[in-house]
């Protein structure tokens, strides 16, 4: 099969959906059909299905495609913002919902957004990452990281405001990998840096440095306001580091209903006080690792390929839309 596998997010960028759709497409590859990754479907193309990641960016592309191949299967790969905000709004990625074969959401709680009809068409693929082997963490830091793109979406800030709450006599040093998509937030991010000792803005950085990161870490922070499935909560479950998370539905889909991690997003009162928890009883961050080892069988590479494939094996066996 001939799959075109489109996202907004262009070649080299770090941005989780074009990291989702390079993963996506080496699977495919795997599968063995043949695959490219485009920002953009245009007319003329000969692709037997296409697979468009987000449902407002990409949906140009998603309405190009359904118009040139009636008869062949499209998915629709539904974002954070796609769910929590664009399919409430905006009528290009409602049109979408509507002209995709199938929906992929990437976590479970994601299904509860989605209309019965829509519902109904949809399937859950838990994102997955390689294995990290733990590093020795260090001696004198307690060392938390958070990983994404300063966007107000990430609420990025959230653990270095939480981080000044610490007593002064707390070990935590948060590092922050992910650049910034504003003047403003790059400005922000190297202000509070300067002010905090304890905070370190990485700036945008190479994936193989946030894994090894993360092979040190003693916990990550997830502290977005609206996500569709963290990429970056599954490598630390990969690594075998628990998170503090926002507890907003992309998180809870990811980590459990009960999950004794979450704070209320924008709350850095409630994460200082987590942090500390962490840092100061060893049970509590030992309760956070066991819980996140239960949940890390979810988000493996070979169960991710096999979610794929049965997604196709179904498309090919009802046949065209």
């Amino acid at each position: 099969m001939r799959i075109c596998v489109v996202t907004p997010a262009g070649a080299g960028s770090r941005n989780g959906n074009r990291v989702t759709a390079e993963r996506w497409a080496r699977f495919l590859r795997l599968l063995g059909h043949e695959v490219l990754v485009e920002e953009s479907w245009e007319a003329g193309r000969a692709d037997d299905l296409l697979i468009s990641l987000h449902a407002r960016r990409s949906h140009p592309s998603a309405k190009r495609y359904a118009e040139a191949h009636p008869d062949r299967p499209l998915v629709v790969a539904l974002t954070g913002t796609d769910l929590y905000r664009d399919v409430r709004s905006d009528e290009g990625a409602r049109e979408s919902l509507e002209l995709a074969t199938r929906l992929i959401v990437l976590q479970k709680a994601g299904l509860d957004e989605l209309e019965p009809r829509h519902r109904a068409k949809a399937r859950v693929i838990h994102q997955s990452a390689e294995h990290i082997r733990p590093q020795p963490p260090a001696k004198t830091f307690f060392d938390v990281c958070v990983v994404g793109h300063l966007r107000a979406e990430k609420d990025p800030f959230r653990c270095a405001l939480a981080a000044r709450l610490l007593p002064p006599s707390s070990h935590v040093r948060v590092t922050h990998a992910g650049g910034a998509r504003a003047a403003e937030l790059a400005d922000r991010a190297r202000a509070l840096a300067a002010a905090l000792p304890r905070y370190r803005w990485l700036g945008e950085v190479p994936r193989w440095r946030v894994r090894a990161l993360l092979s040190r870490a003693r916990l990550l922070v997830q502290s977005s306001l609206m996500e569709g499935g963290a990429n970056t909560v599954s490598e630390a479950l990969a690594a075998g580091v628990p998170v503090l998370a926002s507890r907003i539905p992309g998180n809870v889909g990811m980590l459990g209903e009960d999950y004794p991690g979450y704070f209320p997003p924008g709350d850095e009162e409630e994460l200082a006080r987590l942090l500390r928890h962490a840092e100061t009883e060893p049970a509590f961050c030992a309760s956070l690792k066991e819980r996140c080892s239960a949940r890390a069988p979810l988000f493996e590479p070979g169960r991710e390929r096999a979610a794929l494939e049965g997604l196709l094996k179904e498309i090919g066996g009802e046949g065209c839309r």
